[in-house]
């Protein structure tokens, strides 16, 4: 299969979609190269200062959210801000801190991200602790509170 032809698809996918203040939106975004990053938690602490930003700023109202060594799981409600616009912002800004903190000018996420949608009637405080429960399904840990780099609403 040729996959040049193919891709094209995921900025196909995209047109047309638009996100709704108000909607609760499961985004997930993956390092360049699943490049394990966020195994340094100074790194980490420096995207995790983004996220705050964007809900202090009240772009956003962070539910949970859990930051593996490749990639972030996070669990918002839009405000009047995009998702396209979210997660570039987020994804630009922490590039910018974390390159400058390693003194380096590399990529540091891929292209694009994943997000779903919820449903009205989809149980939040259940997609919240699958969402947490990551490190834990990884193996990275034993117990939940032994990962550092997660947060919820619902402590």
């Amino acid at each position: 299969m040729d996959s040049s032809r193919y891709a094209h698809r995921g900025h196909a996918l995209r047109q047309g979609r638009f996100s709704e203040p108000g909607r609760a939106y499961l985004l997930t975004a993956v390092t360049h190269g699943r490049e394990p990053i966020f195994h340094d938690w100074h790194l980490a602490r420096l995207l995790i200062a983004e996220m705050r930003a964007a809900h202090d700023s009240n772009a956003v109202e962070s539910l949970a959210w859990v930051l593996m060594p490749d990639h972030l799981h996070w669990l918002v409600v839009i405000g009047d801000m995009p998702l396209q616009t979210l997660a570039q912002r987020i994804k630009s800004r922490s590039a910018i801190a974390i390159n400058k903190a390693r003194l380096r000018h590399d990529k540091l996420w891929q292209k694009g991200f994943h997000d779903r949608a919820l449903r009205r009637e989809d149980d939040l405080q259940s997609v919240a602790r699958y969402i947490v429960a990551n490190p834990l399904r990884a193996g990275l840990v034993k117990h939940l509170g032994d990962y550092p780099l997660w947060d919820a609403i619902w402590l």
